[in-house]
């Protein structure tokens, strides 16, 4: 299927503000970035550079006054996500290096707390896919989604204890209890086809059976039609900005999702 994603951000300084971007797709197993159209006002140099986990940011310095950044990208994702129920846990020792540093506890992600928890969360279940299945479920059932929880980042553990959060919070708690388990686990943030209310979202990648694996503990059953801007260890690896100097709070975000027609045949 093919979505055209976009993203509105404005927000207004007083004084320079060097920032760091996360805001353009790219091209990966996962989608193809047919074309996108990415403009910044006032006009300025913009530095592109990749990250330690593929991602790509936009390196720029705003002037005082009036900014706004506006991305609009035309990509192709697949009209299914892979579901491979027993799928087999990867031994530590054979997993692939790329894998390792979604391994072990992380700011957010304090997967070394809850080792105890995470054993009976899955008791019975076959190592593997079937085990972060049944996380992403208990995550859904024992918490409650709620738009105006409080903003402030809180650990995996914080989040059980509170009972309640937004998909951030949701994809840290997956993370979190996967690792603890010696499964690899990133935390990913994007665009969702059909998200309500429209934001940016969140969820998890676990991998299982030699491959990355989508699990969105948001809703009761993981749905296609998603567009990837970025993966890391949890949510402090991948802000869709990164603002230096006095805090600015943007006086706008819109996010947009649609199918469209496909551009290739």
């Amino acid at each position: 299927m093919w979505l055209r994603v976009g993203c509105t951000l404005e927000m207004d300084f007083q004084v320079e503000s060097p920032m760091l971007l996360l805001m353009r797709p790219r091209s990966d197993a996962h989608q193809w970035v047919a074309q996108d159209r990415y403009t910044v006002s006032p006009g300025m140099p913009i530095i592109e550079y990749t990250d330690m986990y593929g991602n790509l940011w936009q390196r720029l310095t705003a002037p005082p006054g009036h900014f706004q950044v506006q991305v609009q990208s035309d990509v192709r994702v697949p009209p299914r996500l892979d579901r491979v129920p027993g799928a087999p846990f990867v031994l530590v020792q054979d997993l692939p290096d790329h894998t390792l540093m979604y391994l072990t506890p992380s700011r957010y992600c304090d997967s070394d707390r809850l080792g105890q928890q995470a054993a009976q969360i899955v008791r019975g279940k076959i190592p593997g896919y079937d085990q972060v299945e049944a996380i992403a479920r208990w995550t859904h059932e024992h918490m409650t989604y709620l738009t105006d929880s409080d903003p402030t980042p809180i650990s995996a553990q914080e989040a059980i204890d509170r009972g309640n959060g937004v998909c951030r919070d949701f994809a840290h708690i997956g993370v979190a209890l996967c690792r603890s388990l010696s499964i690899p686990a990133r935390y990913v943030v994007g665009y969702r086809y059909r998200l309500v209310p429209m934001d940016l979202h969140a969820w998890f990648e676990a991998y299982v059976g030699g491959q990355w694996f989508t699990f969105d503990p948001t809703q009761s059953e993981s749905e296609a039609g998603r567009v990837r801007l970025g993966y890391g260890r949890d949510a402090s690896d991948v802000p869709v900005f990164n603002q230096f100097g006095p805090l600015v709070i943007p006086s706008r975000m819109d996010v947009s999702v649609e199918e469209i027609d496909g551009l290739i045949p």
